[in-house]
């Protein structure tokens, strides 16, 4: 046990995200594949997100955390991390991709904590970015995690590689948005208030917002009060928008909230106070 070098971690950036980034490729990364081999590396206890899905807009890059624990075989040492290298990364399918640093959503910057002379433990991120990697909506569905294993001769040449399943898989979500109008403002107590919206949600293929036909449902917050009531429940149409009528009683906050799907993120729009007089 060496407990001792938890103060001492070291930080990889893999070089696909490297080359995303704008970043210079180390020549280790950039050497020609090896053939297939086992490593003996184990990775286990990956966790995405937190084991929650990832939810990702059309423009902002996203960096889900990730965790995992690295087991070395003998002859391999955590004081001596250029010589190997492992790391989560997700894929859709059945099959792992043939080339997973190019055809998966992969590891950014990530820092190992050895725990002994044949363990660590690491953490780090996924880099998304929605223009470059997500190029369908078929994409908002479940991910895979699979592993990139290899080993490195002292010379800096690709040794041996294999890339592996692990347990466990991830959604991915189209980030959605809500908007939100109550008018006459102010109304008259037991007058009619008319409340609209629109539901829209990012498209990756278009690579903006566009509209989503779902169910929302209408909140109210009283004045003074720090909790929402559901009122009613309405499905938007085709274009994403939202419409209902309700009777104005007292002063307060008005809201539309979507609660999403398999495939859709949840949303809920900023809330619209009406004075009612």
């Amino acid at each position: 046990m060496n407990a001792g070098r938890s103060r001492n971690p070291r930080s990889r950036r893999t070089g696909a995200v490297a080359a995303v980034a704008g970043a210079v490729l180390l020549t280790t990364v950039t050497a020609p594949p090896a053939q297939a081999a086992p490593t003996g590396i184990v990775v286990s206890n990956v966790v995405v997100n937190n084991g929650k899905p990832i939810v990702v807009g059309t423009k902002e890059a996203k960096e889900p955390p990730v965790t995992f624990q690295v087991s070395l075989p003998p002859g391999l040492s955590t004081s001596k991390p250029s010589a190997y290298d492992a790391k989560p990364f997700l894929y859709r399918g059945t099959k792992l991709p043939k080339n997973p640093d190019n055809d998966s959503l992969r590891m950014d910057i990530y820092t190992c904590y050895p725990v002994n002379d044949w363990k660590e433990r690491c953490e780090g991120t996924l880099f998304i970015d929605p223009p470059y990697d997500l190029a369908s909506n078929s994409y908002a569905t479940t991910w895979k995690i699979g592993l990139t294993l290899r080993l490195w001769k002292p010379d800096g040449r690709l040794k041996a590689e294999e890339f592996k399943k692990a347990p466990g898989s991830v959604q991915l979500k189209r980030w959605a948005k809500a908007t939100v109008n109550a008018s006459p403002e102010p109304v008259k107590k037991g007058k009619k208030l008319t409340v609209t919206g629109r539901l829209t949600r990012a498209d990756w293929t278009k690579h903006k917002y566009t509209a989503v036909a779902g169910s929302a449902r209408l909140q109210f917050r009283k004045k003074g009060s720090s909790a929402y009531t559901t009122v009613k429940t309405v499905k938007s149409n085709s274009a994403g928008a939202l419409k209902t009528t309700v009777t104005a009683s007292t002063d307060g906050y008005w809201r539309w909230t979507h609660n999403g799907s398999s495939i859709t993120g949840p949303a809920t729009s900023t809330a619209d106070f009406v004075d009612v007089r």
